[in-house]
């Protein structure tokens, strides 16, 4: 039973910064590449960014176009947690927002599982 649980959504003003953190249960962790990716209202979802297991010395990380310079994502394996760090919002970054975990880390990876998602609301 694999249980991704996000928190840390909210309102927020534009120019605000918020993390949100997926604490995961039921998986073997650091084997998973970690993902967020975000549902903003009447449109699809759609991939944010992502966070490989531990490779050689570092980790790698990928992120769309639309958030790079201003996301970022990080993990701490010994909490079983993966966190998006969000800078310098926008309204138009208002949507809700879902932790994934997959076997690939690249730009826009097939992910295995969900979370049910956290909102985020930018104002203007």
């Amino acid at each position: 039973q694999v249980q991704l649980v996000e928190s840390g959504g909210g309102l927020v003003q534009a120019g605000g910064s918020l993390r949100l953190s997926c604490a995961a249960s039921g998986l073997t962790f650091n084997s998973y590449a970690m993902g967020w990716f975000r549902q903003a209202p009447g449109k699809e979802r759609e991939f944010v960014g992502v966070i490989s297991r531990s490779l050689g010395i570092t980790y790698y990380r990928y992120y769309a176009d639309s958030v790079k310079g201003r996301f970022t994502v990080s993990r701490d394996n010994a909490k079983n947690t993966v966190y998006l760090q969000m800078n310098s919002l926008n309204p138009e970054d208002t949507a809700v927002y879902y932790c994934a975990a997959g076997r690939i880390a690249s730009t826009n990876p097939p992910m295995d599982y969900w979370g049910k998602g956290t909102l985020v609301t930018v104002s203007s």
